[in-house]
């Protein structure tokens, strides 16, 4: 008989078949390639771990992403609020300015027509003006009263 008789067909059950190598696909290459260098981030952080670097690990950034992106958020609302405040106080600033330059008139122009609205002011230009039929009065208001009835 030939070997392959001899044997116990249970026993060519059992035997585990060598592997066929097979060369693995690009995709499992790259996806061994690029987690082979990172090393397992720990669970502590300590001083010499921040300033070394071991904290911008891609796995830390990957799982804090959504964290980081908040901060940029918050800090482009941040500076865009404060452009927005320094430009309103720069136009409170120049209204205010104008604002003041039309008090100053007001009182300068305020100033002038009380001047010019004397009493001795308007009898002045009443005696330079010989076309004025308006003359001085000689003699006191009189005063008159109306019986009720």
């Amino acid at each position: 008989m030939t070997d392959r008789q001899t044997k116990d067909p249970q026993e060519e059950v059992h035997q585990p078949e060598a592997p066929k190598e097979e060369s693995p696909s690009l995709k499992e290459v790259l996806i061994e390639q690029a987690t082979e260098d990172e090393a397992p981030a720990s669970a502590k952080f300590t001083l010499k771990k921040v300033l070394g670097g071991d904290i911008l690990s891609t796995q830390t950034i990957r799982d804090q992403i959504w964290v980081i992106l908040l901060i940029a958020v918050f800090m482009i609302a941040y500076i865009a609020n404060r452009y927005s405040i320094q430009k309103n106080l720069l136009e409170i600033d120049h209204l205010n300015t104008r604002l003041q330059d039309a008090k100053y008139k007001a009182l300068s122009s305020s100033s002038q027509l009380t001047e010019k609205s004397r009493e001795s002011h308007v009898l002045d230009m009443l005696k330079n003006n010989k076309d004025s039929v308006l003359k001085i009065p000689s003699q006191p208001p009189y005063i008159i009263n109306v019986p009720e009835k």
